[in-house]
């Protein structure tokens, strides 16, 4: 058992009889009343995200989780198929249980936690950012940079993000993999 003291981003929690994995928190000490720790938590059966607020102290059962190195090979369907860098064991996940599947590349590692009870895979956490090659974006316009303006570009994952107007086709970008935007140009 463990307490609010120890909610931290990526603790997964049983809840309700399903298990949720800790997107966000806050731990709040009003001026007047208790303490408590305001939480935005997703289930890693559903993918559905649901906001729960608890008290100071309050226990809360944890899920003992086992995280390995996986390469990622190919995707299925919604069926996601990963190598474990170590032992060459394979797994597949389904796509509900990945952040932002759209970003990731074959080859791509990525960590996966594990529940050690059944063995099974509650979540897989991509890195803090990614490298695509821009595969199809329209030229940008001459001139029409007074303003922070961006353009569609598609990548060669197949995801959309919205870049300057200065990328062009076949340069490589960095993306953030947490919300899918594009952060630098990479010479």
């Amino acid at each position: 058992m463990a307490t609010t003291s120890d909610i931290r981003k990526g603790l997964c929690i049983k809840l309700s009889n399903d298990i949720y994995k800790v997107v966000e928190f806050l731990h709040v000490k009003p001026g007047k009343g208790p303490a408590f720790v305001r939480t935005k938590l997703k289930s890693v059966t559903t993918g559905k995200v649901v906001d729960n607020t608890f008290s100071a102290g309050h226990k809360i059962e944890d899920i003992r989780v086992e995280t390995n190195k996986y390469q990622f090979l190919y995707n299925d369907g919604d069926d996601y198929n990963f190598m474990n860098v170590d032992d060459y064991n394979q797994i597949i996940v389904n796509k509900n249980s990945i952040d932002n599947p759209e970003l990731m590349k074959e080859g791509e590692i990525v960590s996966i936690s594990i529940n050690t009870e059944d063995g099974l895979p509650l979540s897989v956490d991509m890195p803090a950012s990614v490298i695509l090659e821009v595969i199809h974006t329209e030229p940008g316009v001459k001139g029409n940079t007074a303003t922070n303006a961006t353009k569609p570009a598609t990548v060669e994952t197949g995801a959309k993000i919205n870049v300057p107007l200065f990328i062009n086709e076949g340069d490589k970008i960095k993306v953030d993999t947490d919300k899918g935007n594009y952060q630098e140009r990479i010479k």
